[in-house]
């Protein structure tokens, strides 16, 4: 289950366009903070489809104990296509089954700098990629909402609808003792990416199976628009660049979830 250069594991792209995840997702509600202990409520639901290996219980399970000392921010990092907002969503929901209420997800999308921003930075064409984000933005965000645990904490979200981040959309109240947070360059060492790390409690890599994440990110191309020589362009070219270089942070990953290789996908 190891990546090779990663962390042993027993220790969403998001852009204006379709490469990733659309926005932080909250399916909390008022729930109990005494600590991760909870009562077996049955079997759960079927393991996320891309990473089946551990079960998404014992996913949930290992959430939660990192709340034990306090609020936990979980990252959830990967290539474009590889999933994260998918596991994410996946594992908020079992969390909010096993425990209501304690859980929030967000998303390194809402930092996405404005569309008219990156056409004026003549960035257009590689929206996306790691310099198309306001990353001390990010950063300082991530910092309050490992610190301030007695107020809300709002955070953007990218707005499929207008290919735009909005600010304030999403809260992280008080309540939310784990925070996940998906993104692409969440183990990103330039700065002032370099300080994400030290931020989150855990990082869990997503290791996609090449030839499948590839086809999944062309065809949500093809389905926000793009012709197919286009959609295929972007994730042979721009995306690519950005996979290299999210792969060469992998080894700061506590946990890294492969996807089986050669299924359809």
């Amino acid at each position: 289950m190891t990546l090779p250069g990663a962390a042993d594991p027993g220790g969403r792209s998001g852009s204006g366009d379709p490469s990733g995840s659309g926005g932080p997702r909250d399916l909390s509600g008022p729930g109990d903070l005494s600590g991760p202990g909870d009562p077996d409520p049955g079997p759960g639901p079927a393991a996320p489809f891309l990473y089946p290996d551990p079960p998404l219980r014992e996913l949930a399970g290992r959430a939660l104990a990192l709340t034990a000392s306090g609020r936990a921010v979980l990252g959830v990092v990967g290539e474009p296509g590889a999933g994260k907002s998918t596991v994410a969503d996946a594992l908020l929901a079992e969390v909010e089954r096993l425990r209501p209420g304690v859980a929030a997800a967000v998303s390194m999308d809402g930092f996405h700098l404005a569309q008219r921003v990156v056409d004026r930075m003549g960035k257009a064409a590689t929206k996306g990629a790691i310099d198309t984000f306001d990353a001390h933005g990010f950063v300082a965000l991530l910092r309050r909402t490992r610190e301030e645990t007695r107020q809300p904490v709002w955070w953007p979200e990218f707005r499929r609808e207008i290919e735009e981040p909005v600010a304030g959309a999403v809260e992280v109240a008080p309540r939310h003792r784990l925070v996940i947070v998906d993104g692409n360059f969440l183990l990103a060492q330039d700065p002032p990416w370099d300080r994400v790390r030290g931020l989150l409690t855990e990082a869990w890599f997503l290791d996609a199976d090449p030839a499948a994440r590839r086809r999944r990110l062309a065809a949500r191309y093809v389905r926000y628009g793009f012709a197919p020589e286009r959609a295929r362009a972007k994730t042979e070219g721009v995306d690519e660049d950005t996979s290299r270089a999210i792969r060469r942070g992998a080894g700061a990953a506590d946990l890294v979830l492969r996807e089986p290789r050669g299924r359809a996908g």
